[in-house]
């Protein structure tokens, strides 16, 4: 028996379709073939992808193989996938967390050459020690330090600029895609129209070996992270129960819990990839979980903050509440007005 197993051919997502086929195999499963499928998302790469359908188009083509019966199982990103999976599949496993925060990345500047200044704010003479090479990571204070009150900051996600806007409300923000190396090149390299940082996810820069290239991990009073950002999960057709058996082997608890948590947040929220929602649920005490989860408005001017513990074998009830209380707390205006902004908004991407 050998298992298709379907992918995205990224650095990052053959990372982790190699990864998921080699645990199924220690653990004493069938071998995978790996299928390399070619997403929407894929093919437009210079498209914000706001203006090209969201973040499900990494996704879909994908999810229409496996109903296909192309392949067996598809090796997601968690937090590409919609709260509400299309009826007939199911999260069937999850690999443990790796770093879920997101991460700010500075230029890396060759010894003896002058670095870039771009009228931001950003000083060039305190450009000029990549924090990568620093022997201790720069602190929040030390950030606004070093990029000033202005700078230019590649992501397109609204949920960073919402959230980064209240630590910066000078700052520019722009939309950057591509593969990881190639994003860190073009900010290495400056020029005009380049970025004074970058803010990444903490997991894809660990996973393919730029753990270097962290400056500092935007803690979660900063930042919260994406829902599911770090997880990698296992989408499988319902009901289909050798491939059921084959994947369950390698599933992570902690993070299937809170994977568990986060996902029904969202889906009480009635958020999809393009909110500003941030989610974060922590394993704390045995089999406890803590959420913390904000919803910020996309100028940054209003936030709803809230956090509650509950158990492992309660993770979605969890999530249901804390959107409930995020919802009595104003989000519910804040992501109406977020979804009529975004309409009007270009080169934002969740």
């Amino acid at each position: 028996m050998e298992l298709r197993l379907g992918t995205r051919g990224s650095q990052l997502a053959m990372w982790q379709a190699n990864t998921v086929a080699a645990r199924i195999a220690a653990a004493g499963g069938p071998p995978c073939r790996i299928v390399i499928i070619k997403t929407s998302g894929d093919r437009l790469q210079e498209a914000p992808i706001s203006d090209v359908g969201g973040k499900r188009l990494f996704v879909k083509e994908i999810e229409d193989a496996l109903f296909r019966r192309e392949i067996d199982l598809a090796v997601h990103s968690s937090k590409d996938m919609p709260a509400v999976l299309p009826e007939g599949l199911v999260i069937a496993a999850v690999l443990p967390r790796e770093d879920p925060l997101d991460a700010l990345v500075l230029p890396v500047r060759a010894q003896g050459s002058e670095p870039r200044a771009q009228g931001s704010g950003l000083r060039a003479q305190k450009t000029a020690q990549p924090s990568a090479l620093s022997p201790q990571p720069l602190t929040l204070d030390d950030l606004v330090a070093v990029l000033g009150q202005s700078p230019s900051i590649g992501t397109g996600s609204v949920r960073r600029i919402a959230q980064l806007t209240r630590l910066f409300p000078g700052a520019r923000f722009a939309p950057i895609r591509g593969n990881l190396d190639t994003r860190l090149r073009r900010l290495d390299e400056g020029g005009p129209g380049g970025n004074d940082a970058l803010v990444l996810a903490a997991a894809g820069l660990r996973r393919l070996g730029f753990s270097s290239r962290i400056s500092l991990p935007l803690p979660v009073a900063a930042c919260v992270p994406a829902p599911g950002q770090g997880i990698v999960a296992v989408e499988i057709r319902s009901g289909d129960t050798g491939v059921q058996d084959a994947v369950s082997r390698i599933d992570d608890p902690a993070a299937s819990a809170a994977l568990a948590a986060e996902r029904a947040l969202v889906e009480t929220l009635g958020g999809g990839c393009q909110t500003p929602i941030g989610a974060l649920a922590t394993p704390v005490d045995g089999d406890m979980i803590e959420l913390v989860a904000a919803v910020v408005a996309l100028d940054g001017s209003r936030a709803v903050r809230e956090r509650a513990r509950g158990s492992r074998s309660e993770a979605r009830a969890l999530g249901a509440h804390v959107a409930r209380q995020l919802l009595s707390g104003g989000a519910g205006e804040i992501l109406a007005e977020a979804r009529h902004g975004l309409g009007a908004v270009e080169g934002i991407q969740p």
